[in-house]
């Protein structure tokens, strides 16, 4: 079937790269399959991640379906481009509709993209995985593709403005090799194994990455653990119950 929106969407976001003088350093792709289903999951921490996960799949020659809230699918803009992407989009008050969408696009041998923290991290670290994605590759008997990416919190996150200016920014993608969802598995170890893999690729493209403290006068994009500003999850977590 031809992709009469992807594949523009796809120019268009390869064009911005270059005006934005991003400095994509990808690695991995030859881990996502060039045929067949799989779940490729990734860490969030940016509203522009699926842009780069999507990215990583390209040397493959594979678009991925992301699942997505369903506001974004009711916008104005967004609205059309993501239902003409033929991405999926997801009730979380009645997530059993989006699950049988995304289990039939496994099955038809689609790439189907999740973040299992199901929103983005304001902490820029890991939080728990949901183990949707798990049951998912379990159920269609697909592989998953663990991978991160860094550096896309700095073009534009929850709380912080937007930097679509000409900022030679950095992105670090990591991608990592596939792990297998046996069905005789509990899903939830699955989920943990997954989210283990997840952190250190999130760790190696964070040591990859050329920016630091030291570089920046104002480091809101780093976690505190790792010398930036960025509230700690439990920070985020106590604001969230205030």
């Amino acid at each position: 079937m031809a992709e009469l929106v992807y594949r523009p969407v796809i120019g268009l976001a390869r064009t911005l790269f270059k005006v934005w003088d991003l400095k994509i350093d990808c690695k991995g792709s030859e881990n996502i399959p060039r045929s067949g289903g799989a779940v490729l999951v990734s860490n969030h921490i940016s509203y522009l991640d699926f842009v780069f996960n999507g990215l990583a799949a390209l040397p493959q020659k594979r678009l991925v379906r992301f699942m997505a809230k369903e506001s974004v699918f009711h916008h104005k803009v967004s609205g059309p481009l993501m239902r003409g992407m033929k991405h999926i989009p997801v009730d979380r008050k009645q997530g059993e509709a989006a699950y049988a969408h995304a289990l039939d696009s496994l099955r038809s041998g689609e790439v189907v993209g999740v973040f299992p923290e199901a929103t983005i991290s304001e902490s820029f670290t890991l939080k728990s995985f949901k183990s949707g994605a798990a049951r998912l590759a379990q159920e269609a008997g697909v592989p998953l593709i663990p991978m991160a990416v860094w550096g896309t919190q700095r073009l534009w996150t929850k709380g912080q403005p937007r930097n679509f200016k000409r900022s030679h920014t950095p992105i670090t993608i990591r991608v990592g090799e596939a792990i297998e969802a046996s069905r005789d598995k509990y899903a939830g170890a699955i989920t943990r194994q997954l989210r283990e893999r997840v952190q250190e690729l999130l760790e190696a493209a964070q040591r990859a990455y050329p920016v630091r403290p030291r570089d920046t006068d104002d480091p809101w994009w780093l976690p505190a653990h790792l010398g930036g500003t960025a509230p700690t999850a439990e920070q985020v977590r106590a604001a969230e119950v205030r």
